[in-house]
């Protein structure tokens, strides 16, 4: 009988008795997670199939999975015209200044504010949290922008959106949890200044959380265009994702997309937005693999304790 307990305790150890313990509850959440899985995933496969098959086959409705009559002909079009390359280069310089800006600003916030020692704390933290629930709308946001001077410029689509009260609140929450009192109070000892303390401290320790938010900023400004549409008139100050929606728009109404006024494609809109959604969407999947380990880990900010 002991023996058959041994055996237990070492099943038990090597994880095979969870696998014995596999539920009908189990079964429907991996169901569950697998449609949720194939909701994002199946339409992306789609768009990816219609970019590179053949105008006749989209046109007839029979590309799904798999492309049909493949061609590379819409992403040639792209590449030749350059309108949508430039806003692709724009773009990702727009997004790096951006993202490092918005970095800057919310840790500069995020990190006094976890602190105790701050006299004066939560009328700040309020005041910074304010514009979460509550702002002035977009005339009044136009106007301003008009008054600064910053109507049709680049710095319209960064300095107005560098400030996330969202992200701070994370960032704070994070410094509160992960960095300990005794820790900066040795540094304090050691002579060590504030931005001693956040720059050699801080800020090393704080990697998943400076990874998970530079991802948000990243793709927050990589994928917006309302914007665009209201602050920019000068066609080399679009973005890419603007180009995408003036593109699809164009379409849908007159039934031909255009890049430039030099190259008009009139046989399938469908395979050239197709192709330009691809175009947009490959950089942030690409940066995503090599920010998944921090990103994990910022992601489960509060989730644990102790």
């Amino acid at each position: 009988m002991s023996r058959k307990n041994k055996e237990q305790e070492n099943n038990a150890g090597d994880g095979s008795r969870a696998i014995s313990k596999f539920t009908i509850g189990d079964l429907l959440v991996m169901i569950f997670i697998g449609i949720l899985c194939a909701t994002c995933i199946i339409p992306f496969i789609h768009i990816a199939a219609k970019s590179i098959s053949g105008n006749n086959a989209v046109i007839a409705k029979k590309v799904f999975f798999l492309p049909v009559d493949p061609t590379f002909a819409a992403y040639t079009s792209l590449f030749e015209d350059g309108s949508m390359t430039y806003a692709m280069g724009y773009s990702a310089f727009v997004t790096i200044i951006f993202t490092l800006l918005g970095m800057i600003v919310c840790t500069c916030a995020a990190y006094p504010l976890s602190k105790k020692r701050l006299k004066g704390r939560y009328l700040f933290t309020f005041l910074l949290m304010f514009p979460m629930y509550f702002s002035a709308g977009l005339i009044p946001s136009y106007l301003l922008m008009k008054d600064l001077h910053l109507l049709d410029t680049m710095w319209v689509l960064i300095l107005p959106l560098i400030y996330s009260p969202y992200n701070m609140l994370i960032m704070k929450t994070y410094f509160q949890s992960n960095l300990p009192d005794s820790l900066e109070e040795s540094a304090f000892l050691d002579g060590a200044t504030n931005f001693q303390i956040l720059r050699k401290i801080a800020l090393p320790l704080s990697k998943p959380i400076i990874a998970t938010l530079s991802l948000f900023y990243a793709v927050g400004r990589w994928n917006a265009y309302s914007d665009n549409m209201y602050y920019i008139n000068t066609d080399s100050l679009k973005m890419a994702q603007y180009k995408l929606y003036q593109m699809v728009a164009s379409a849908t109404e007159a039934q031909t997309t255009s890049l430039s006024e030099a190259t008009t494609i009139t046989s399938t809109p469908e395979v050239l937005q197709a192709a330009s959604i691809m175009f947009v969407t490959i950089p942030i999947i690409c940066i995503y693999p090599f920010l998944q380990k921090y990103f994990v880990k910022g992601a489960m900010v509060g989730a644990v304790k102790g």
